[in-house]
């Protein structure tokens, strides 16, 4: 129960400081510019790297279904964790939704993410919000595996690399990589963020699936008889 609940901290951390730095700085209003989307983007990153190091030796900190799924259809977690992770999720990613709403207001748009980028087409959307996730994924699969000599420094680069993909899709889709993220503050903000919050769910997924795929093709071999070969 702790990484359930480790994991519904680490989610409303990711969320609640996140859209609350969108909201702050004014990400994707005319006021905001470039230097509201890096801070941003910052403020994601450096999320996940302070709960990397401070939940991560009791869950993993995934923060994000789509890390979870990852980490489930890789056999990294079973499927009792894989449901447990991210209920706890979706739990933090609402009541920082709802926590958002209270400080800044509902008509602020709570740091939703939205189609206006992409001019409403939901396709465009989950084809970035794939591609993002399957990138964003990949280094986590890759930081981790302990395979591959995962260490100390996995959060920063998995909190780094978020910064990029940020960096990226603030102008498309807002970034969401993370259905939890993505749920929690369009409950709230309704209208627009409400209807199309769908396809910040089937396109991280989408992206997770394939990041498991390329961990596949691209990380280190599980067979025995390859590590015996190796070892001689």
């Amino acid at each position: 129960m702790k990484k359930y609940i480790a994991e519904a901290i680490g989610t409303f951390v990711l969320t609640f400081l996140g859209c609350g730095a969108a909201v702050s700085l004014g990400c994707g209003t005319p006021d905001g510019g470039s230097a509201a989307v890096v801070g941003t983007a910052i403020a994601f990153g450096l999320s996940v790297v302070a709960m990397a190091y401070t939940i991560g030796g009791v869950s993993g900190c995934h923060i994000n279904p789509a890390i979870t799924l990852a980490c489930f259809i890789d056999k990294r977690i079973s499927a009792k964790d894989c449901c447990g992770y991210i209920c706890g999720q979706l739990i933090g990613g609402i009541v920082a939704g709802a926590c958002l709403a209270v400080i800044y207001g509902c008509e602020s748009g709570l740091g939703a993410n939205g189609l206006a980028g992409v001019e409403g087409c939901a396709g465009t959307g989950i084809l970035i919000e794939a591609i993002l996730t399957a990138l964003f994924v990949f280094v986590v699969l890759g930081a981790t595996d302990s395979k591959v000599g995962a260490g100390s420094f996995a959060g920063l680069a998995i909190g780094l690399s978020l910064i990029l993909i940020h960096l990226v899709g603030i102008h498309f889709t807002g970034t969401s990589v993370n259905p939890a993220r993505s749920i929690g503050p369009a409950l709230f903000a309704c209208g627009d963020a409400l209807k199309d919050v769908w396809v910040f769910i089937v396109g991280p997924f989408i992206g997770s699936v394939v990041a498991v795929i390329l961990w596949k093709l691209a990380g280190p071999c599980c067979c025995k008889k390859c590590c015996e070969k190796e070892a001689e």
